[in-house]
């Protein structure tokens, strides 16, 4: 299929609402773009304008070489799936997967043959005289799935399709729609507020907030690069650790002052002391609870009060207190912990990550530009 460019792309509403501003993205072929991010954020509504269900107010939407802002929705060769299947609850699973086939006037003998090979790869066959009221939720998913793969379109658009089940099938269903995904040769676009959906099938992830684009990258670039305070507290589960410090200087060495315990400044933020970055900086210290150890340098060493212990049998999460801030950390299960109500816990320094306080921009990120 030919790429897909969003550019400059905003919705605002006849209230003055804008939903979705001055988005940019270009999207090559057989791309799993997933757009994350909280309720309310516009990726809903930047997936609706892609499929022609809302009007762009600013902006232009490209496919290929065609400029789609005016195109009807059933001109776009774009097929959806929503988050409440969308089944003609009056019809068979056969009757349903034929449904938007017969609507293109698609020939009896090739739409057959679509439906027996999306059928095939959905593990759906069997179902074929079922109706709706007889399939469970994770049946009817792949069904709705069913329906938007037999239309043969230049791109898949979800939104939201694992939202209605249950823990297990939503697991198992991720999985599922990897495979789809790498036999189905075809451009995804995805919607989710699920960041663990978003990391374990996306080839990028675009993390938006209040309409507007956060960061655009591999799950892994999102993860451990994260340009602000908000996509690293977004991404990840538990969420990443702040703790509030201060940048002094003693003797001409930088550290980071936390109140009831100070770490020296790791050696690669040292040019921003050069750039920007002054004594009496308030900064906010990131770091994810698998990055804390229970050895390491004394530099990084900070007070840990256990306050509350998860085991989750491969490791435990020990919530509690450094200092007066809250911590959790990820420990292995070899480590003796029980009834123990303080440790030794050590930051790694090459994991840290440091956030301005007032604009939550990532230190890194702003020497980067």
């Amino acid at each position: 299929m030919a790429g897909i460019t969003l550019s400059h792309i905003s919705k605002t509403y006849r209230n003055g609402f804008q939903a979705v501003q001055d988005f940019n993205l270009e999207i090559g072929d057989h791309e799993f773009i997933v757009f994350v991010g909280p309720s309310g954020c516009g990726k809903s509504t930047m997936l609706r304008m892609i499929a022609g269900l809302e009007d762009i107010s600013e902006g232009e939407l490209w496919i290929g070489n065609r400029l789609m802002n005016s195109v009807d929705p059933g001109k776009r060769n774009l097929a959806m799936v929503f988050q409440n299947y969308a089944l003609y609850p009056n019809m068979t699973v056969y009757q349903n997967l034929a449904f938007g086939l017969k609507a293109h006037k698609v020939e009896k003998t090739e739409m057959d043959r679509r439906i027996r090979k999306a059928s095939s790869m959905l593990e759906i066959g069997n179902l074929w005289n079922r109706k709706p009221a007889q399939l469970s939720g994770g049946q009817m998913q792949r069904v709705a799935i069913g329906s938007a793969i037999v239309r043969d379109a230049e791109a898949y658009l979800f939104d939201e399709p694992l939202s209605n089940l249950d823990a297990k099938l939503r697991t198992q269903m991720r999985v599922d729609l990897k495979k789809i995904y790498d036999k189905l040769g075809s451009t995804v676009i995805y919607v989710t507020h699920d960041q663990v959906e978003a990391m374990t099938l996306a080839t990028r992830i675009v993390v938006m907030r209040d309409g507007m684009v956060q960061q655009v990258g591999t799950p892994r670039q999102v993860y451990e690069k994260p340009v602000n305070r908000f996509v690293a507290g977004f991404v990840g589960l538990p969420q990443m650790n702040f703790l509030s410090a201060v940048l002094e200087m003693e003797a001409g060495t930088a550290f980071l002052n936390a109140g009831d315990f100070r770490i020296r400044l790791p050696l690669r933020f040292q040019r921003s002391l050069s750039e920007g970055l002054t004594e009496g900086t308030k900064v906010e210290i990131g770091i994810r609870p698998e990055d804390l150890m229970t050895e390491g340098d004394p530099w990084y060493e900070i007070p840990f009060t256990i306050e509350m212990t998860e085991n989750l049998g491969s490791h435990y999460y020990l919530h509690g207190l450094a200092g007066r801030q809250s911590l959790t950390a990820k420990v292995g299960t070899y480590n003796p912990i029980y009834g123990k109500k303080s440790m030794r816990i050590f930051i790694d320094p090459e994991k840290m990550h440091l956030f301005d306080k007032e604009t939550g921009e990532s230190v890194e990120e702003v020497l980067l530009r």
